[in-house]
């Protein structure tokens, strides 16, 4: 399960990695955008205000990443865990209980004796209760 949980892990990591991309980076306002010359030259676009907005922005996102990642992996991990337990423990059982004996098998079945005995008694009890309540009934609505 660890290997399974480990891909889906990285799955995840990929997810985003792929997520900002050089064209995030192009679509980031200009100056021009703000009402500023609208023909600077493709070298003039990478200035230092372009630059600096870019470095406000990258940590942000990789915080806002790294805070989804946090909260993607672990459902991740137990999700693959759990649906893998789900598909291998019933065979697992079936395989432990048929590679026994019949005679453990009996034995893993038979109450215990104390425990039947108990049962039963409380049974009896309970079955001595009703018919009390029942003749307590009938004389109570007799009146």
């Amino acid at each position: 399960m660890r290997e399974e949980s480990k891909k889906n892990t990285l799955k995840l990591v990929d997810m985003e990695c792929d997520y900002l991309t050089v064209d995030f980076f192009r679509k980031l306002p200009q100056d021009g955008d703000k009402g500023g010359s609208p023909t600077h030259s493709v070298f003039d676009r990478y200035s230092d205000s372009y630059l600096k907005r870019i470095g406000t922005i990258v940590p942000a996102y990789v915080n806002m990443v790294c805070s989804t990642l946090r909260n993607s992996i672990p459902k991740s991990i137990v999700c693959c865990q759990v649906r893998e337990a789900k598909r291998s423990l019933p065979d697992h059982f079936f395989t432990e209980l048929g590679s026994r004996e019949t005679k453990q098998l009996s034995k893993l079945l038979d109450e215990d004796p104390a425990v039947m005995e108990r049962r039963t008694s409380l049974a009896k009890r309970l079955e001595l209760y009703r018919s009390a309540q029942a003749e307590i009934d009938a004389v109570a609505w007799a009146k």
